[in-house]
């Protein structure tokens, strides 16, 4: 029998979240630079340069220094495989990835780039330069990627109505000390790279027009983000989330997958989406909606909390697309 799901108390534990608070840094940053008003939209996975008949992708990570210094081969292999993931959540496709690697001595960066190597191998993304700096006392990785889409996905066009679909590859395991849960670095190659088709396939087939990778933040603080820039409100269904076997429901919605995306279509989409994931053994489900307004919340049965109203506390402060255009 499952276990009754305390709303509030979930709720208050969520919010107290590092992972979707330090999202506020990126509307500090941007209004730093003045981004506000340019033609390319600031709040997606990647800037999109239109080119032609599609569109260049390019996107950059950062890491945690402590994650660097605790697991710095996983960090090598992050480096290529987040930025994958976010050239993916918009329809696109990876070209290829640079680097900037900061170590104390060769010794120090070996295991990075080896991390980096591997998921460069095993995606089949090359790694064409970047910058490196071997004489400091402080490991730091940054990887910027460059891709391709014929047709978006974006953070800006949920519209009320559609329905949220959340999509996580459970075949994994967390890597601690970290709320990471991998599941790429033993998989089959060939497996990994037709995952990556499915968000494309989805694009280029009409299914849907708005989708977001799951970040740090989790799949709360990710929708929080999508639905700020597409100006609607989302409400989440937990007690729909699929969880992996032994994965409490509050770990779960607080973790930063390997593979994970949002995804906002119409309802006579949903059952399409949802097996273009589900024939390639990847968990889909729809839970929750788009809706009108600007209030996050999560619910289950009768309970429901709001988490981040956006247009009373904006969480990435950035506006919405037409106001950058």
């Amino acid at each position: 029998m499952t276990a009754a799901i305390d709303i509030m108390a979930l709720a208050a534990k969520l919010s107290a979240f590092s992972g979707i608070s330090a999202k506020a840094d990126i509307g500090t940053v941007t209004a730093a630079l003045g981004l506000a008003g340019q033609p390319v939209a600031v709040g997606d996975d990647c800037a999109a340069l239109p080119d032609g008949e599609g569109y260049l992708l390019f996107a950059i990570e950062g890491f945690i220094n402590e994650f660097v210094a605790v697991d710095p081969w996983f960090a090598g292999w992050c480096g290529v495989m987040v930025n994958i993931s976010d050239v993916v959540a918009m329809g696109g496709r990876p070209i290829a990835v640079v680097d900037a690697v900061w170590s104390n001595g060769e010794a120090g960066a070996a295991p990075v780039l080896e991390g980096m190597r591997a998921a460069a191998r095993t995606f089949g993304v090359p790694i064409v330069g970047g910058h490196t700096n071997i004489r400091t006392d402080r490991s730091q990785l940054s990887v910027a990627i460059l891709g391709r889409a014929k047709k978006l996905l974006t953070s800006f066009d949920a519209k009320p109505g559609d329905v949220l679909v959340a999509a996580l590859d459970h075949r994994g395991r967390y890597r601690e000390p970290f709320n990471n849960w991998e599941v790429a670095t033993t998989a089959p190659p060939a497996r990994l790279r037709g995952d990556l088709e499915i968000l494309p396939g989805i694009a280029e087939a009409g299914l849907a027009l708005a989708a977001k990778d799951i970040s740090q933040g989790g799949i709360v603080g990710t929708a929080i983000m999508l639905a700020e820039c597409s100006g609607v409100g989302i409400e989440i269904d937990v007690s729909a989330i699929p969880l992996p076997d032994g994965v409490s429901l509050e770990r779960w919605l607080a973790t930063f997958p390997s593979f994970g995306y949002l995804i906002a279509c119409a309802p006579e989409s949903v059952g399409s989406v949802i097996e273009r994931f589900s024939s390639r053994d990847i968990t889909a489900a729809a839970i929750g909606s788009i809706v009108a307004g600007s209030e996050v919340a999560i619910r289950a049965g009768a309970q429901r909390a709001v988490m981040r109203d956006c247009a009373e506390s904006p969480l990435l402060q950035l506006g919405r697309r037409e106001d950058a255009v």
